[in-house]
């Protein structure tokens, strides 16, 4: 039996944290993550406004205090003086995976010109892979299909459970050393 996945969630909104408009990261991020994992998970959500000692408060306590294996934000990548989201996860990152960041640009790029604008990142503290993800539900799966099929992969090198994906959906890549059999 795999040990259970838990992904930390978390939406950076103004607006949506204050309850002007109903967030739409969390239950895309649910959606996509439904249909693409095969091996048992379950998830923490947080929906927060953009404060950067508030999103890296919130990054630590799932990374540090919940446990999570993975963090996945969406909002706050743009350049605007209120998208602080690279900022606060640089701040709490003890590595940087930047193949992340210039991989989900190139995949927003197939979609649309302003991808250059978006400052994702992707990087590791302690065992939690965090993504930094676009806020729009159709752009957080887009970037999901373009990136996923190496997150299990680097989950299992930073001491996560081992996870397996829906293929149908996303198919997750490892070397052939790295692979359990089915």
């Amino acid at each position: 039996m795999n040990e259970e996945l838990l992904i930390g969630l978390v939406s950076i909104s103004d607006r949506a944290s204050s309850g002007v408009y109903e967030d739409q990261g969390i239950p895309a991020l649910r959606e996509w993550f439904s249909a693409a994992l095969a091996s048992p998970w379950r998830m923490e959500n947080r929906l927060i406004p953009d404060e950067q000692a508030r999103i890296e408060k919130t990054l630590i306590e799932l990374a540090d205090a919940v446990g999570c294996h993975l963090v996945i934000t969406t909002g706050g990548t743009g350049p605007a003086p209120r998208d602080v989201t690279p900022e606060a996860t640089l701040a709490v990152a003890h590595k940087v995976l930047p193949g992340f960041g210039e991989q989900m640009r190139q995949v927003s790029l197939k979609y649309v010109p302003t991808a250059i604008l978006s400052r994702q990142v992707g990087a590791v503290r302690g065992g939690t892979l965090i993504l930094n993800l676009p806020g729009q539900p159709k752009a957080i799966k887009e970037t999901l299909d373009g990136i996923f099929a190496a997150v299990p992969y680097c989950i299992d090198l930073i001491g996560g459970p081992y996870i397996e994906t829906n293929e149908a959906v996303i198919k997750a890549f490892r070397p052939k050393s790295a692979q359990r059999p089915r």
